[in-house]
This record gives C-alpha cells, sequence and structure tokens, in this order.
C-alpha cells in the first residue's frame, strides 16, 4: 500500500474551534499499588535499537575500560561476531522499557535480584521487554505497598538477552487520576527458569597490552578489598543521560515534580539509579573487570542513598569466591561485592568505616549498627574472567 496525498496550504483554525474545558484528559502513567495485580503481564512500549555510535558513547561516558565494549577487533578476537554492547546499557535499557508501565509511580526502587545476561547484544539488534507482576505487599492503608516483578527483554529474534527482579515501594492511588490502561498482551511472557549464557569464545590473544597485567582471575583471592583509584562528580548530564536510555521517571529530570515531593526526596531531581551502579562499575573496571568476557549478572542490589547533580560517587571491590569453570580451565567464575560511596574517597570511606561498608545496610539495625550515611550503594556480581596466557 502506498499513499499520495496532495498538500494544500493549511489555515490557522484554533480559534474558530471553542475550548471546552469538560473534555481535558490527563493520560496518566506508571501503576499505583492498587494497579499492580499479582498475575499481570505488560508489553512495554517502543523497544530500543542499539546503534553502535551509541553503544560506544555509553561505554565511553560510564568510564568503561574493558576493551570488549570499546574495541572491535578485541571483541572479534574473542569470538564476538561484533562489538557487544555493555551490559550495564542493556540493563539500564530493559529497565527504562518498563517504567512506563510498571514504576513510573514508584517512590524507590528497593532492590534488584537474580539479574541474568543471556546473550550479547550487538549494534542492529532490537529489544523488546515485558514484566510481570509477581507479589504485592501491603503494608496498610496509610503506608505504600510493595511490588516484586520480574522483566524479560527479548530481542528481534525473540531470544531472551536479560532478565531479572526488583522490588518497587509504591503508593495507593487514593483520590488521584486512575492510569491510563496498558496496550494488551498478545504473546505469552517469555523467561527462561533453566537460564544458560549463550556466548561464543575463541582465543583471545589480540594486542594483549591492551589490558592491565594484573586483572587476570589469578590475581584474585577471596577476601581481597580492591580501593578504586577515582572518583566520578556528577552533574546535570544525568537528565538527559536517563532519557537516552529511555526511563520516563519524572523524579529523575523534572524539578517542578521533584520539588513538589515531601521528606527526602523532596528538591531537586534524584540521578536514575542505574546510572550511579553504570558509574559504579565504571571506575571499578580497570582494576577487576578489563579481562572479563561475560558478565554472568548481579543480585542483592540496593540503592542505599540517592545521588544527586553535584555528587562524587566512588567505588570499592570486595572478592568473594573465585571458582573453576568446568569445561573451560581458560577461565575462572569470579563473584565480587561493589560498593558505592559519596562525597568520600573510597579510601578515605574505607578507613572511616572499615569493615563495616561491606555490611548490608538493611543488617545493620539487627547489628546494633548505625547506617552509613556516605554509602550509596552495594551489590554482588559474578563475571567470567580470562586467565593468564601461558
Amino acid at each position: 500500500m502506498s499513499l499520495s496525498l496532495p498538500l494544500t496550504p493549511q489555515p490557522e483554525i484554533a480559534a474558530d474551534v471553542p475550548v471546552d474545558l469538560a473534555r481535558t484528559r490527563q493520560p496518566q502513567y506508571g501503576r499505583y499499588l492498587d494497579e499492580l495485580e499479582p498475575g499481570q503481564v505488560f508489553e512495554h512500549p517502543r523497544g530500543f535499537t542499539f546503534e553502535r555510535a551509541t553503544m560506544l558513547d555509553f561505554a565511553r561516558t560510564f568510564m568503561q575500560a574493558n576493551p570488549l565494549y570499546l574495541n572491535l577487533q578485541y571483541a572479534l578476537d574473542h569470538g564476538f561476531s561484533d562489538l557487544p554492547a555493555s551490559p550495564q546499557m542493556v540493563f539500564n535499557v530493559t529497565l527504562s522499557l518498563g517504567v512506563q508501565n510498571d514504576s513510573e509511580k514508584a517512590i524507590a526502587n528497593l532492590g534488584y535480584y537474580q539479574v541474568q545476561f543471556l546473550r550479547p547484544v550487538y549494534a542492529g539488534d532490537t529489544l523488546r521487554a515485558f514484566t510481570k507482576v509477581l507479589e504485592r505487599k501491603d503494608r496498610g492503608p496509610d503506608k505504600p505497598g510493595i511490588a516484586r516483578i520480574r522483566t524479560v527483554s527479548v530481542n528481534q529474534d525473540d531470544h531472551v538477552v536479560l532478565q531479572y527482579e526488583r522490588k518497587i515501594m509504591v503508593a495507593w492511588r487514593g483520590d488521584r487520576l486512575p492510569t491510563t490502561p496498558a496496550a494488551p498482551i498478545t504473546e505469552p511472557f517469555p523467561g527462561e527458569e533453566e537460564p544458560r549464557i549463550e556466548i561464543p569464545l575463541a582465543g583471545g590473544t589480540y594486542a594483549q597490552g591492551l589490558t592491565g597485567p594484573n586483572t587476570y582471575a589469578e590475581d584474585f583471592e577471596p577476601g581481597d578489598i580492591i580501593v578504586h583509584a577515582n572518583g566520578r562528580t556528577i552533574t546535570e548530564e544525568h537528565m538527559a543521560l536517563t532519557y537516552l536510555v529511555g526511563n520516563s521517571h519524572p523524579l529523575h529530570f523534572d524539578r517542578i515534580f521533584s520539588s513538589g515531593l515531601s521528606g527526602k526526596m523532596s528538591g531537586e531531581p534524584i540521578v536514575y539509579g542505574g546510572l550511579v551502579f553504570a558509574w559504579l562499575d565504571g571506575l571499578a573496571s580497570r582494576d577487576v573487570s578489563e579481562h572479563a568476557v561475560w558478565e554472568l549478572g548481579f543480585t542483592e542490589g540496593y540503592h542505599t542513598q540517592p545521588a544527586f547533580a553535584g555528587d562524587t560517587v566512588g567505588a570499592l571491590s570486595r572478592i568473594l569466591a573465585v571458582e573453576e569453570v568446568p569445561g573451560a580451565a581458560e577461565f575462572a567464575l569470579v563473584t565480587m561485592q561493589l560498593i558505592g560511596v559519596k562525597n568520600i574517597s573510597a579510601a578515605a570511606a574505607l578507613e572511616q568505616y572499615g569493615a563495616d561498608l561491606f555490611i548490608k545496610e538493611d543488617s545493620k539495625r539487627e547489628l546494633g549498627k548505625d547506617k552509613i550515611p556516605a554509602k550509596i550503594f552495594e551489590i554482588e556480581r559474578r563475571l567470567l574472567i580470562k586467565r593468564r596466557p601461558r
């Protein structure tokens, strides 16, 4: 089908059409607690096509040091068919695709759980995302509740590339405007109950001088604490970056909205947590992950304090486990804890707070310890890291 439509001069007609305020509509997005029903499934709007320029910009903006996401020849030499998108970009895009349906009304993102990266994403790949409401916890009529959701993204071939769960704190709707209905679901909810990573790996001998000599799997032992030297000051750039990955929550870029809130969330727009995570990952990358060939995933991740433009973030890593990979002696699985702090250097934070930095903030009360106001993030991540070439 084709359309041929002649264009005539367009007259101005607004003054001739009466204004009828009774016909005003105010579309609303996201969901209040009573609009999130366990079992409910959303297919999220728009989708996202990855392009190499954007992928490279993201990796550089978030200080990624692993050449796998920066150097095409390095990626090809390691068996990938093209330059892969960084896991942080895939995660940020997937989470952001869901915000319009599942969390644009959320008060807080409470945590990430069982985040699993199953396949690489290349330039030209297009991701769609789906979310299923797993659980709704009512904490009383006057308190926000908690919803647990599962999100899955698939590529243009309907292969799962990422799946994870998260918890969000959401208020009841009360007398506020109801949410605009989501589009009906036309296909089953995707996801893999017994996930396996699918990545092509090869030799990896190209230009070994591109990476440092002390970040192979043999260089890590359980108990090691790595203090990452640099910090990163966040500016108002974060608002543009939030929408670059498609996140539509006004808390991150609408000053009228953010200043209209009550409590400690009121004031300047809060930096979208996925961006904070990506900066912390990047700050750590040259010390712990520049020889990683895959991020298997992460879990039990929490933003323990918000970040704002003007804050400077820093990172520390603690090695938790180094494991053999069956059938792949040239790699090891390295599990580590990533900790983020703000407005204090990572070295100063370790000196001031010591081992308490690595205790989950939600566990502090039962241990009789105070929470750390400078600590903004905590998560455990698992990486497939090369062993030193022989």
